[in-house]
């Protein structure tokens, strides 16, 4: 749950990231080159934090698979946790590629 809301909430700072670097591609205003920088600084947070985020739920299935003692349930639930921490992480650190491809078709 903790992991989609993260997911939720790096979709929408992407999207605006998006939509302000296609704006400022044609007019670059100083409100928009300072939001854009702003959004910048907050993706480079949102990434900072990711990492140990990202550890704690990957550590926290490991348990749980490994202490679920063959309850299959647990044992589901602890790699739903490792599957989602994984993809979660890896949308994260692509999202920055992401961005600069799209400055570089932008530009």
């Amino acid at each position: 749950m903790k992991i989609k809301i993260l997911m939720c909430i790096l979709w929408i700072s992407t999207s605006i990231i998006f939509s302000n670097l296609v704006y400022a591609a044609t007019s670059t205003p100083s409100l928009v080159t300072k939001i854009n920088s702003a959004f910048t600084k907050i993706q480079g947070y949102l990434e900072k934090i990711a990492t140990p985020i990202a550890g704690v739920c990957l550590a926290s299935g490991i348990l749980i698979r490994k202490l679920s003692f063959g309850d299959e349930q647990k044992m589901i639930t602890g790699k739903k946790i490792i599957v989602n921490t994984i993809i979660g992480y890896a949308s994260i650190r692509l999202l920055d590629l992401i961005i600069k491809f799209i400055e570089t078709v932008v530009k």
